[in-house]
């Protein structure tokens, strides 16, 4: 298979990059790097007619509620289930996170 990325390609993109190669490096990243291009050319060549485009590979809906507005909790019944609230303050005492 004829390379359609050189040994030069790979030097410019190293140097682009910052890279210090090896010539061992270089050859290993031009023939693998030109499989993935090659790669990507046949996939390019596949038949899509009739495939409609899409974003993502499952079909995704919107998993959000519509927002409505509820009445509030009722605040004794939410002290009586914290234990160490403040209630003449309105807080609640929660452990330390670091």
């Amino acid at each position: 298979m004829a390379s359609i990325l050189t040994r030069a390609d790979v030097l410019r993109v190293a140097v682009l990059a910052h890279l210090e190669l090896s010539d061992a490096e270089v050859d290993l990243f031009t023939r693998q790097l030109g499989e993935i291009l090659a790669y990507a050319a046949d996939v390019q060549r596949i038949d899509t007619t009739g495939v409609a485009p899409t974003s993502h590979a499952l079909a995704t809906t919107t998993a959000w509620r519509e927002d409505a507005p509820v009445p509030p909790l009722d605040r004794e019944a939410v002290f009586a289930n914290a234990p160490d609230a403040r209630r003449d303050a309105g807080l609640f005492r929660v452990p330390k996170v670091l």
